[in-house]
């Protein structure tokens, strides 16, 4: 895997197709651990995917092959896919709410508008505020939010420092349709802090 501290994918990054086949299936199991440590669940639906370089690589590698658009579809996913890995003085998140039944998930949608205004880290007195990818709006004139939501949760110098030492550090959401928490495990804060470095 890549050093945590790479803060965008090149083309050079990027293996041809026919090598990244030979090296995908072991690629894939190196990366299961970390992500692992990467993803939150708060609320019964509500998964957190916490970005980096090596995920962002991983989906990129991933789109190419499924779609083998060659180098004309590089710079297209590159435009997609580095927004997400963190700049060094945040963190990045893929939000998804998972449900199965398309008329339940409809109905939860439709109460859901503006979620992604209202997610948050709380850890050692400090609050940080998400704030979402702005590409596109995730929540639509009728109030019913997207099930996937794109979020940059941006800190201060004080606040990467109280993360890294936090005794606890909890991410949630306020909405009113859904206010829910989780409580990082230490080993999540910690592979979490490492997108500071």
């Amino acid at each position: 895997m890549e050093a945590m501290s790479k803060r965008a994918i090149t083309k050079a990054d990027i293996l041809p197709l026919d090598e990244y086949i030979k090296v995908r299936k072991q690629r894939h199991a190196d990366l299961i651990a970390q992500k692992k440590l990467r993803r939150i669940e708060i609320g019964p639906v509500a998964t957190c995917y916490f970005e980096n370089y090596d995920t962002m690589l991983h989906q990129v590698q991933e789109m190419l092959y499924i779609e083998k658009g060659g180098d004309e579809q590089i710079a297209d996913e590159l435009r997609a896919y580095n927004p997400m890995i963190p700049n060094g003085t945040e963190l990045t998140a893929t939000v998804m709410f998972e449900i199965d039944d398309p008329i339940r998930r409809k109905n939860f949608l439709s109460r859901l508008g503006g979620v992604e205004e209202t997610m948050y880290f709380r850890f050692a007195g400090h609050e940080v505020m998400g704030k979402p990818e702005e590409d596109v709006d995730r929540t639509n004139a009728d109030g019913k939010a997207s099930s996937v939501q794109f979020i940059h949760f941006p800190f201060t110098a004080e606040q990467i420092a109280a993360f890294k030492s936090a005794d606890q550090v909890m991410v949630g959401f306020k909405h009113d349709a859904y206010g829910h928490i989780a409580v990082l495990s230490d080993a999540s804060r910690d592979a979490l802090a490492a997108d500071f470095d």
